[in-house]
């Protein structure tokens, strides 16, 4: 009889298995890895968002700073001539025309104690994760003060308005991003 040259059954049911608990150790470190890469994301963009209302405020002295994300984005223009209701100062994701504006698992917002005053006399730039404990673990909020706080509490509530500015300075609810 001659001897069968392959794998048998057994043989590729064990490397099937071994395989599948590897993926079973890996997974969950990638979902962990992908939420904190969001989380980082999130706060680099609130960064940004100060920046771009700093700036805003500089060079429309008269509008004072700017009280919704679509003032800072480029809304329908191409950016050649920005103007003071499209700056082109953030893109255009973050710069959405809605109330809140998604990107990289978290929503972004933008308030203002008096948003119909002009000039505008503050603002507050916050950051939700749309899904807690699967796109972000975090809240995040600045205000005028430019400092980037995320929530004191684990795991945080989303929320889909903009958080106030009494809120994200109180020092109970968020804490200063180390």
């Amino acid at each position: 009889m001659r001897k069968q040259k392959g794998f048998s059954l057994i043989e590729l049911l064990i490397v099937v298995a071994i395989i599948l608990i590897i993926a079973a150790i890996a997974i969950p470190n990638l979902l962990r890895a992908r939420i904190s890469a969001n989380d980082s994301a999130a706060a680099s963009t609130i960064r940004t968002m100060n920046t771009a209302e700093v700036t805003y405020s500089t060079s429309y002295v008269a509008a004072g700073f700017a009280p919704t994300l679509a003032i800072l984005g480029p809304g329908a223009t191409n950016c050649t001539a920005p103007v003071s209701t499209n700056a082109c100062l953030i893109d255009n994701v973050v710069g959405c025309a809605n109330a809140t504006c998604p990107k990289g698992g978290y929503n972004y917002m933008l308030g203002s104690t008096a948003p119909a005053a002009v000039p505008v006399p503050d603002y507050t730039a916050s950051a939700s994760p749309l899904g807690v404990g699967t796109t972000g673990s975090r809240n995040y909020c600045s205000n005028t003060d430019a400092v980037v706080r995320m929530n004191a509490t684990t795991p945080p509530v989303a929320f889909t308005v903009a958080e106030t500015s009494a809120n994200c300075a109180n020092i109970a609810k968020y804490v200063a991003l180390q």
